[in-house]
């Protein structure tokens, strides 16, 4: 029997929000009460990333009437991936949930992945069984995304697994250990391992408003992941280097062959000007992958934070691991 078995662990939730003013109150509240039903020391700790609606006025007046609730305010938007590593910073539980801000992710999935801590999981996370709430595009091409970022690589990062998690105190400490700045947290939670559970769930329809995370944002969030957790695109140029280089010289053998034995004269005006410009293409992208991997190295080198806070309120879970009042 593990000997978490018996035991009813602190607990923070972590929940970045932009613009999630109208589905706070009541997100925060059903949190809260299934947080509660698993242990009597909880705090919720939301990250204001920047929004531009009422969410930290809101958040502040719910951190007045609600003591194991904490707000962090960035001082502008960082991006969800920075929200993410400053709510999981400022979590004093020994066990950390991710939940997203607009009521998607089912708290009744929490009973569960804590059964699976008490198990023996450090990390128990969640996967979509279905992507209906995304466009057709998008859909597609998720599963290029995951085929592409696990080619070769000792990482695996499992597919259609989100943010909505729960944690142990240790893959904590181990992820606030990553100082790299273009995150990617799907992948940064599978690169510190740990012993992990996957449960199935279907996203529940947005409590209020619409998302601000499109095709757009996935194309971005994609982007750096796959920058960060491969190298299959340099590989990719390469290959096509060493295709083009062994075609090119079997081109030039066969034009040398047959001027010599058929005695035909090939003018080739119209090959040199397309295979001219069909290489200048290629150096052109070339150029444009290893520029996004030099800009990515400049981004860490200069060491800026990964974000700033510029106030927090609420008590939460005090420092000695006691709900605040």
């Amino acid at each position: 029997m593990s000997p978490r078995a018996q035991q009813l662990p602190s607990i923070s939730c972590v929940m970045p929000a932009y613009n999630e003013a109208a589905s706070l109150p009541a997100v925060a509240a059903q949190t809260l009460a299934a947080l509660r039903a698993l242990s009597p020391r909880v705090e919720l700790v939301v990250v204001n990333d920047g929004s531009r609606d009422a969410t930290e006025s809101v958040v502040r007046g719910l951190c007045a009437s609600e003591p194991a609730l904490r707000l962090v305010q960035l001082s502008r938007n960082f991006g969800k991936e920075a929200a993410l590593t400053a709510g999981i910073a400022a979590a004093r539980g020994e066990v950390v949930v991710l939940m997203d801000a607009d009521g998607q992710h089912p708290t009744a999935l929490l009973a569960d992945m804590l059964r699976h801590w008490q198990q023996g999981a450090d990390v128990v996370y969640a996967v979509r069984r279905t992507r209906e709430d995304q466009s057709g595009l998008h859909r597609k091409l998720v599963p290029w995304f995951y085929d592409i970022v696990n080619w070769g690589s000792r990482v695996r990062i499992p597919r259609d697994a989100g943010d909505f998690r729960l944690m142990d105190r240790r893959v904590v400490d181990a992820l606030l250990k990553l100082p790299e700045r273009h995150r990617f947290m799907k992948g940064l939670y599978a690169w510190v391992g740990f012993p992990s559970v996957a449960l199935d769930y279907d996203p529940l329809p947005r409590a209020a408003g619409h998302s601000s995370f499109g095709l757009r944002g996935a194309l971005r969030l994609g982007t750096t992941g796959l920058f960060a957790f491969t190298a299959v695109p340099l590989r990719l140029l390469g290959l096509l280097g060493v295709v083009l280089a062994v075609s090119a010289m079997g081109y030039g053998l066969w034009v040398v062959l047959d001027y010599f034995f058929n005695g035909i004269d090939v003018p080739g005006y119209a090959t040199l000007v397309v295979g001219m410009m069909f290489l200048s293409g290629v150096q052109l992208v070339s150029i444009g992958l290893l520029s996004e991997y030099v800009a990515r190295i400049y981004d860490e080198v200069k060491q800026r934070p990964l974000y700033l806070v510029a106030d927090e309120a609420g008590s939460g879970l005090a420092q000695d691991g006691q709900p605040g009042s």
